[in-house]
C-alpha cells in the first residue's frame, strides 16, 4: 500500500515468508501521521507475521511519528509478536538515542 497524499512521505509494504516489511521514505511528521496509522493498523494486529520497519530512506521523524512507533512496539510486545526497525539513518538514530527510546527497539542493519 502506498500513501501518496504527501509526496514527501511514503510507506510501502512487502510481505515474504511470514515477514512484513514497511519501507518508509521522506518525512514522517504530524501532517502524514494519519496515513502512516492507516498503513500500520492492519499489520500490527497480525501476530502470525513478523513486522519490520525499514527506515533507510526516511529523512525526518517528529514526536508524532515516534509516538506511532512506540504504540506499535507496545502492541506487538503485548502480543509477544516480533517487531524491529532496520537501517535507521544516523540522524534518526541520534534522536532515538537522545530521547532514550533506542533501547526499546530491536534494530538491525542490512548488508546491502
Amino acid at each position: 500500500m502506498n500513501t501518496n497524499k504527501n509526496e514527501k512521505f511514503n510507506a510501502r509494504t512487502e510481505t515474504h515468508d511470514g515477514v512484513c516489511t514497511v519501507y518508509l521514505t521522506g518525512e514522517l511528521d504530524l501532517s502524514v501521521a494519519p496515513d502512516f496509522r492507516l498503513v500500520m493498523e492492519p499489520l500490527v494486529d497480525n501476530k502470525e507475521q513478523d513486522l519490520i520497519i525499514n527506515m533507510k530512506e526516511l529523512k525526518y521523524i517528529d514526536s508524532t511519528g515516534i509516538g506511532i512507533l512506540l504504540s506499535v512496539l507496545k502492541a506487538r510486545h503485548g502480543m509477544e509478536a516480533r517487531f524491529e526497525v532496520q537501517e535507521v539513518p544516523a540522524q534518526i538514530q541520534k534522536l532515538f538515542d537522545m530521547t532514550g527510546i533506542a533501547k526499546f527497539f530491536v534494530t538491525q542493519k542490512n548488508s546491502q
